[in-house]
């Protein structure tokens, strides 16, 4: 709740006329307690997990048309029953699971300094806080990742999300109640150590998990802006993991490639990658060599030269 009854208060105290964000945010926020603006991150949270993946469903129900060519794993399709059924399971999980932990994770959030004052952080200081969020919770994530895919670990916890060898999009969070709480911890570490105002930890657990549907959606699609940014894995990259599965010791990276790259567990993604990429070049010279020939003469109806 903000120590300022009017407008006029938050100004004379800032010292300069607020900006039309930080009116906005005080008219929303003055009267709400902190600790209410914090629950909205659950809000979010289900929100977006609901409304970001649709595009994504539409497109696997085949609603619509043309964009079978660039789904990663073009034989698996998913029923709108199996949709919804990873759906209502991951929204069972959000209840039971980061409901409660949000409600006792309050009194965290103060002591580490998310603060709800004016004023608003600038859009570079916002920028630069999500980035480093990133990469924190991308290291972090790694390692633990890595930690599920030992036998027990694996077994015991992480096979569940690995039911989807095909990822969808809906399947992101879909995952052991236990999972969800240990992958929560690089997510939630990055902003106790870098804590700032609680807009922008809203948008890092909406960007997070925004990423995550992109990733896990079975498709790869060239305009992607994601495509734009260094280093980043995307959908081709961990749907990869998700192929192989149990035996997988490639590609445990949430969100970037430079931590697989560095401890060499991306070796066996980038020999596949060759490896289609030298048989698409020979599809694509053999396509060459029978446009110049009206029929396509098999090598053992040759005659030698």
């Amino acid at each position: 709740m903000l120590p300022y009854q009017t407008l006029q208060e938050a100004e004379e105290a800032l010292g300069r006329t607020l900006s039309v964000a930080e009116k906005l945010w005080f008219r929303y926020s003055a009267h709400k307690p902190d600790y209410i603006l914090h629950y909205h991150n659950f809000i979010f949270l289900m929100l977006f997990y609901t409304l970001a993946p649709l595009p994504y469903v539409f497109i696997g129900l085949g609603w619509v048309k043309n964009m079978d060519r660039y789904k990663i794993q073009p034989k698996v399709k998913e029923s709108f029953s199996t949709m919804f059924k990873c759906y209502k399971n991951v929204m069972g999980s959000f209840l039971l699971v980061v409901g409660p932990l949000q409600v006792i994770s309050y009194p965290t959030i103060q002591w580490i300094g998310i603060r709800t004052s004016l004023p608003l952080p600038s859009l570079g200081e916002v920028f630069l806080q999500i980035m480093v969020y990133f990469i924190i919770e991308d290291f972090g994530n790694y390692w633990i990742h890595r930690l599920l895919h030992s036998k027990w670990g694996y077994q015991k916890i992480h096979r569940i999300h690995h039911e989807y060898a095909s990822p969808i999009g809906l399947a992101a969070p879909y995952a052991h109640w236990a999972e969800i709480l240990i992958l929560g911890i690089p997510a939630f570490l990055a902003p106790a150590l870098v804590p700032g105002h609680i807009v922008t930890y809203w948008l890092w657990f909406i960007l997070r998990q925004m990423e995550a549907i992109e990733t896990h959606s079975g498709y790869n699609f060239p305009w992607s802006p994601s495509k734009y940014i260094p280093f980043y894995g995307g959908a081709e990259y961990h749907d990869y993991h998700h192929y192989v599965g149990e035996q997988s010791q490639s590609n445990f990276a949430s969100v970037f490639t430079y931590c697989d790259y560095i401890y060499g567990t991306d070796k066996g993604y980038r020999y596949r990658k060759q490896a289609l990429e030298n048989l698409a070049k020979l599809r694509h010279e053999d396509d060459g060599r029978r446009e110049e020939e009206p029929y396509h003469i098999p090598a053992e109806d040759r005659k030698s030269q």
